[in-house]
């Protein structure tokens, strides 16, 4: 089964579950600057436009996902994690199933049972993370690098439903201190991390699937070693900028087989559901690591091919955003 990439691109009765062993994250940031990065910028269109897209496969484009606590009766608790930068800690959460207990059957999706995403609401500290289940809470070491309000999103399928259902749920944490957030994103196809060059081929476009394609080369040579990560030759999450609604990427060909390398191009299709600029991170794996190369593009297909001079304008340094 060639599932969709995790993108597929952040409460309320923790306490009760956690017994007050986490602090929940504090916040000095100001409700104007919440609102303008997460409720100011209301997408136009409806949606859900299952019945208006149709892919290069014929199947409905998926609607955006991750704008809320709840999908299909599926509840995400609020998250526990440290209240403010340099404070090592353990972030946490859980998930209730429809009929209100905890969820504790999932069904492994390119290779893990639930992708964790945590990004700034202004796409900076993208991280993608796989956290531990004890039965009823997943959770992981934690610690913020910068302040700000920041989006945790659970994607996951659930393994009681009776048909796979493809589930994202976000909640909002905010981390306390002097914030700044991002005037804008810059548009930018061409980054630069850990010594590869990351390029994006394609654009965005609303009510069709196109497809993009990244080309990774290091010293002006093309990077044919790479290595299969999480069940694909590399990840693409796409979140929509304003309130960051999680869309689907679906990677093309076959999928890869283990101790096998590819490269230099990896190709994804995906269709945006609105007008606007999409933040797309890339994770890929060469010899053991993964990196991971930041990208802004426009549905116009107006964005430059020029580089920039970090693959990850938006603070993350590339280091500590995977775990194996």
């Amino acid at each position: 089964m060639n599932t969709p990439v995790r993108l597929s691109a952040f409460g309320l009765g923790l306490a009760a579950l956690f017994g007050g062993a986490y602090a929940v994250a504090a916040v000095a940031v100001p409700d104007s600057a919440v609102e303008d990065r997460l409720a100011d910028t209301e997408p136009e269109h409806d949606m859900d436009m299952e019945t208006d897209m149709e892919d290069h496969g014929g199947h409905a484009a998926d609607p955006v996902r991750g704008l809320s606590i709840e999908q299909d009766g599926y509840l995400m608790s609020e998250v526990a994690a440290p209240a403010q930068t340099g404070t090592d800690g353990v972030l946490a959460f859980g998930i209730t199933a429809p009929d209100g207990t905890p969820l504790t059957e999932y069904t492994e999706s390119h290779e893990k049972q639930l992708h964790l995403i945590v990004v700034r609401a202004d796409g900076a500290e993208f991280r993608h993370v796989h956290p531990e289940f004890d039965g009823e809470t997943w959770s992981l070491p934690w610690s913020w690098a910068q302040p700000g309000t920041y989006r945790v999103f659970a994607d996951f399928v659930p393994g009681d439903a009776a048909e796979e259902l493809d589930v994202t749920l976000s909640q909002t944490v905010e981390v306390a201190g002097d914030y700044a957030p991002r005037a804008d994103n810059p548009i930018t196809r061409t980054a630069s991390v850990d010594g590869f060059e990351v390029t994006l081929a394609g654009d965005l476009a609303t009510g069709t699937t196109t497809e993009l394609t990244v080309e990774v080369t290091r010293d002006g040579e093309p990077v044919t070693a790479l290595e299969p990560y999480l069940g694909a030759w590399g990840h693409l999450v796409a979140l929509r900028e304003g309130d960051l609604g999680y869309l689907h990427v679906h990677p093309e060909g076959d999928d890869p087989v283990p101790g096998t390398t590819s490269g230099p191009a990896i190709t994804f299709a995906t269709a945006a559901p609105t007008e606007g600029t999409y933040l797309l991170y890339l994770d890929f794996q060469v010899d053991g690591q993964v990196h991971t190369a930041a990208f802004v593009l426009d549905t116009d297909g107006t964005a430059p091919a020029a580089p920039t001079e970090s693959a990850t304008p938006h603070g993350h340094d590339g280091t500590d955003a995977h775990d194996d």
